[in-house]
């Protein structure tokens, strides 16, 4: 393992997935993590974090500084870095002039940490501080133009520090410089691989779970159905999916999801068709939030009902994933068994808590993963690609994309209306090239001409980015013959509309979903 210790920086998880891209398993602790806890988990190497703030302040984040006498290899990064140089007796600085973006770095040591990284090479900067003078025992390994100190070493002590983050795809030689760290010194080995990740999940799940039973609610996403096939693996029959159809699914979605799962998989299915009743508890609504709130309360409702129907169960499987154990604290621990107990359900629907006489014990063999890795045990389990490589979709599905009031005829221009968007994409094979690509209905209309008489119709807006993670995205550049093509097939294939439009805006400033 190698653990990173975060500091506050918007690249810890980064970090961390780039360690995993090296088949390595990391994990992202609190600064606060005590060197007890350090040595309990024995990690063969530590990365400190970047992190917003200035060593030499008052209130600036500290780690324990008996972690530098662990004997186990440190890389600190820019913030990290800072902190280790302070802590080992030498001087950081306000620089006098900071520097942000692309940098060429200029190697003066180009041994351990910066073994085959090009002299020369662009690294990525961001930081207002600089190391002013170096700690007994630490040498200079590369510069910049602007950075005296851009990576430094004490060769004896194994701790490294960069002023770079070598972490974001801006740095070119940044993945080389990690391996260097990972694999020559701290001597890790490549066995963090998918097949390893199941083997032990389907010990650790019939170890958990015996002979009792499991619920699942599925959505039929990448994250709950790669939970449902891994749990099918380990225990069979003793787990129960649960499919409510809210009535906000894409076209032929549901239909094609229960085909999959218990005509292909042999997997059960519980189908739960609540459309009508999300409707109505829509009926008026126009505000955004208060349609995911509604949705969620009643979520929590037909979950209620049914799995009281269904059960009992003593299990409730959810996909929680890593960036969710990172960024959230919402666990409850039984403190009969020390198992945590579901006072939240994650689903699908950014549901609220669940009822507090409805508790379950939690399986969640997915918390150690992040996305692209969840992706790639559906497909080591024979998950189809349609799931393993699907858009993501939002929680309230096409309730949010409806601007305004939701009503059965929205729903049903925008349902005609994405599908025409998902079958042009997927003909002309380009649907990965997108990070999404969809259609949202505005709550007005426009003057329009078809057949020499005048239209009062809604208009559709087509929505399609270009992105690595969904934090920022920016607006693909489609052919216009496609556009063309679409927009024809709409105005012509779908009543109530009568003109087409293109979002070219990037996220910041919009968002990737209207709602």
């Amino acid at each position: 393992m190698i653990v990173i210790l975060d500091f506050g920086s918007q690249y810890s998880e980064l970090i961390a997935r780039r360690i995993r891209e090296t088949q390595v398993y990391s994990e992202v602790l609190s600064y606060r993590t005590t060197i007890e806890q350090l040595r309990q988990l024995n990690p063969r190497g530590i990365i400190l974090s970047g992190g917003p703030s200035s060593v030499y302040d008052a209130s600036a984040p500290k780690c324990d500084p008996e972690i530098w006498d662990l004997g186990i290899p440190i890389l600190g990064v820019c913030y990290g870095m800072q902190l280790m140089v302070q802590q080992q007796g030498g001087e950081v600085e306000k620089a006098d002039r900071g520097e942000y973006g692309k940098a060429s770095l200029l190697i003066d040591d180009p041994t351990d940490l910066l073994t085959n990284v090009e002299d020369g090479t662009t690294m990525w900067m961001s930081h207002g501080d600089s190391v002013t003078r170096l700690p007994n025992g630490f040498g200079l390994l590369a510069h910049t133009g602007n950075t005296p100190c851009a990576a430094i070493a004490h060769h004896q002590k194994k701790l490294y520090g960069v002023q770079f983050h070598p972490e974001v795809v801006h740095s070119v030689g940044g993945i080389a410089l990690i391996r260097n760290f990972v694999y020559h010194i701290c001597g890790c080995q490549p066995t963090w691989t998918t097949a390893t990740f199941v083997e032990e999940s389907i010990r650790e799940i019939r170890g958990q779970v015996g002979s009792k039973r499991v619920l699942l609610a599925l959505s039929g996403g990448v994250d709950s159905s790669t939970l449902a096939f891994l749990l099918h693996q380990a225990i069979g029959d003793q787990l129960t999916c649960m499919f409510i159809d809210q009535g906000f699914m894409r076209k032929l979605e549901p239909e094609r999801l229960l085909k999959l799962f218990q005509e292909q998989f042999h997997i059960s299915v519980e189908y739960v068709n609540a459309s009508e009743r999300f409707l109505a508890s829509l009926d008026g609504v126009t505000d955004p939030e208060e349609k995911r709130k509604r949705i969620g309360h009643e979520f929590i409702r037909v979950f209620e009902e049914e799995s009281r129907r269904l059960g009992p169960f003593d299990y409730l499987a959810q996909g929680t994933l890593y960036p969710d154990v990172i960024e959230s604290a919402d666990t409850n621990v039984d403190p009969q068994t020390g198992e945590r107990v579901a006072v939240k359900i994650k689903s699908h629907h950014n549901v609220g808590g669940l009822p507090k006489d409805l508790r379950f014990k939690l399986v969640e063999p997915l918390r150690k993963l992040f996305k692209d890795e969840v992706r790639r045990v559906g497909r080591s389990l024979g998950l189809p690609e349609e799931i393993v490589n699907r858009h993501p979709f939002p929680g309230p599905g096409l309730a949010i994309r409806i601007l305004g009031e939701v009503t059965s005829e929205r729903l049903e221009i925008l349902r005609e209306a994405d599908f025409i968007v998902r079958q042009e994409i997927n003909r002309q094979d380009i649907y990965h090239d997108f990070w999404q690509a969809f259609a949202v209905l505005l709550p007005i209309r426009s003057v329009g001409v078809m057949g020499d008489q005048r239209t009062y119709a809604y208009p559709i807006v087509l929505r399609f980015v270009s992105s690595e993670d969904g934090m920022t995205a920016d607006w693909s550049r489609v052919p216009y013959d496609l556009l063309e093509l679409i927009s024809n097939r709409i105005v012509n294939e779908v009543p109530g509309v009568n003109r087409v439009v293109y979002d070219i805006t990037s996220k910041p400033p919009g968002t990737i979903e209207w709602e």
